[in-house]
């Protein structure tokens, strides 16, 4: 029996090197999904023209362009829908998703963080890992609504 492949939506904020490896990990049929759709928040990312060269529907949802996070994450999952996402990954989207959106995706969300653990954003702890300690709590504050 085949199994069924997940369609991904993976959310981005700059270089898509995560993005990369993913479509890479696909190719070698390591992973049993399909990228349906790659959304940016900056329209200078360039995991936008790394999806594109794939063949990959690549959408910039400009956070700068909407009066607030409501609109701007309504306006994510309404291309997240349009795709059939079943699967979202974030793979350093440097937003914080609100309970809205976490909510419309709920046990359908992977992230991956970006870069080294010092320098994700969320000021410091004891640990020297504040970064990535403040968006894991961040996260799972968020999943336990």
């Amino acid at each position: 029996m085949t199994e069924a492949k997940q369609k991904l939506g993976v959310l981005c904020s700059g270089r898509g090197t995560d993005l990369q490896s993913i479509m890479d990990a696909i190719d070698r049929g390591e992973v049993a999904a399909e990228i349906a759709v790659v959304l940016t928040d900056k329209p200078d990312a360039f995991a936008l023209e790394r999806a594109a060269k794939a063949g990959i529907k690549a959408v910039c949802v400009n956070r700068k362009q909407f009066d607030g996070r409501e609109s701007f994450e309504q306006a994510l999952v309404g291309q997240l829908q349009a795709a059939g996402v079943t699967l979202v990954v974030l793979a350093g989207f440097m937003r914080i998703l609100t309970p809205y959106f976490v909510r419309q995706y709920a046990g359908r969300i992977m992230n991956i963080p970006s870069g080294p653990a010092a320098e994700l954003p969320g000021g410091t702890c004891p640990s020297g890992r504040a970064g990535l300690w403040r968006q894991s709590q961040r996260l799972h504050r968020a999943f336990r609504r």
